[in-house]
C-alpha cells in the first residue's frame, strides 16, 4: 500500500492513506448514524491521532465533492448512499483497531455532546465577576438549578468544564449534603 497522506499527529497505527481516511470517515458516520459536524469529525480522528487535522479535512471535503457525503446547511455531514457502500464494502481495508478506535470516540463525543444538552450551564456577566448556572435535568424535568459566583472568565469555563465530568455526582453530592446524609456525602467524596 502507498502512503500518501502527511504523518504528523499520528499514532502508530494510525492511517497514513488519503483513501483510507476517507474510508474510515465514511465508517464513522454509517456506525454513528448521526450527523455529525465537521469539527466532530476532526476531533474523533484527532482524539485517538488517526488521522493527520490536514489530511482529514482534505478527506472530508473530497467526499463532499465525489458526493459521498453531502454537507447540511447547519453545517453537519450526512453520509450519502454511495458513502454507505464505501463503508459497507470497503471498512474491512482498515485496521480493527482503528474501527474500535474511531467508534470509541464517536460514541465518547456524542455521549458528551447529550450529556451537554440535557444539564445546560450558562455564564453571565457581572458588575464583579461571572455567575455560572448549572441545570441538571432529569429527564423531561429540571431536577436542580444552582448558580455560582466566581470573579473571572477562566474560573466559569473550569466550573462548565468539572460540572459536565459528572452532573449526576454534583446532584447527588448536594442532595446529600442538604437532606443531611452524612453517610452518603463521605461516600460520594470517596469515590
Amino acid at each position: 500500500m502507498e502512503f500518501d497522506a502527511f504523518t504528523g499527529g499520528i499514532a502508530p497505527g494510525g492511517l497514513r492513506s488519503k483513501s483510507d481516511i476517507r474510508i474510515l470517515i465514511c465508517y464513522i458516520l454509517k456506525s454513528v448514524n448521526a450527523p455529525l459536524s465537521g469539527a466532530e469529525i476532526i476531533h474523533i480522528l484527532q482524539e485517538k491521532s488517526l488521522a493527520n487535522y490536514f489530511e482529514a479535512n482534505d478527506a472530508l471535503s473530497a467526499l463532499v465533492a465525489l458526493g459521498n457525503v453531502r454537507k447540511e446547511e447547519d453545517d453537519t455531514y450526512v453520509l450519502e448512499p454511495q458513502g454507505k457502500s464505501v463503508a459497507d464494502n470497503l471498512d474491512v481495508l482498515l485496521p480493527l483497531s482503528v474501527r474500535d478506535k474511531a467508534i470509541t470516540a464517536a460514541m465518547n463525543l456524542l455521549s458528551s455532546a447529550k450529556m451537554e444538552r440535557e444539564n445546560a450551564v450558562t455564564t453571565q456577566r457581572t458588575e464583579n465577576g461571572y455567575n455560572v448556572t448549572c441545570h441538571i435535568s432529569g429527564g423531561d424535568m429540571e431536577l436542580m438549578k444552582l448558580t455560582v459566583y466566581v470573579p473571572d472568565l477562566y474560573q466559569a469555563r473550569i466550573v462548565k468544564k468539572n460540572f459536565h465530568r459528572d452532573p449526576q455526582r454534583v446532584y447527588n453530592l448536594l442532595l446529600a449534603a442538604l437532606t443531611g446524609d452524612d453517610e452518603l456525602t463521605k461516600d460520594i467524596l470517596g469515590r
